[in-house]
């Protein structure tokens, strides 16, 4: 499993989410352009001193990322009508993408995605507004549920 972040913006976001992936020992794929310089102090401080186990993946942009996965199936997460979470069956060499903090992935990338992800919200703003809800999780937050879904779906799958 790896996981993608495409054109992250927050370096405190892409920080904790390296930190996952060193605890799951995930490879991070990070599609530029980024919002940040890899050697942001905001950056390094939210990875702690994981830095070192992190294994990370750099990409000019999206396409020369998904030329290196040609193998592999692409999951794009998205709160836009997505395959439930919970219903959806991870396998071993899938990569797990996500979108910036301020816009998400576009349709265009999602597009070439094999499959849409979506984590159900049981507060998901839904436009009422006379019914405030949730817009979206963290980006950090959402891809730490889905790092857990997936392995424990295949590591459950491993010892069946």
């Amino acid at each position: 499993m790896e996981l993608a972040l495409f054109e992250p913006r927050i370096p405190q976001n892409t920080g904790n989410i390296a930190r996952s992936c060193a605890a799951f020992n995930i490879p991070l794929n990070l599609i530029e352009p980024l919002g940040f310089k890899l050697e942001d102090k905001y950056l390094k401080r939210a990875g702690l001193d994981y830095w070192p186990i992190v294994n990370i993946n750099k990409y000019g942009n999206f396409n020369e990322f998904l030329k290196s996965k040609q193998k592999k199936r692409i999951i794009s997460f998205s709160k836009k009508n997505g395959i439930y979470l919970k219903d959806f069956k991870f396998q071993e060499d899938d990569v797990l993408l996500f979108g910036r903090e301020d816009s998400g992935l576009p349709d265009r990338i999602i597009d070439k995605s094999d499959f849409l992800i979506s984590i159900f919200m049981p507060n998901l703003d839904t436009g009422n507004k006379d019914q405030k809800g949730v817009r979206s999780l963290n980006l950090s937050v959402a891809c730490g549920i889905a790092i857990y879904e997936a392995h424990k779906q295949i590591n459950f799958q491993k010892s069946n």
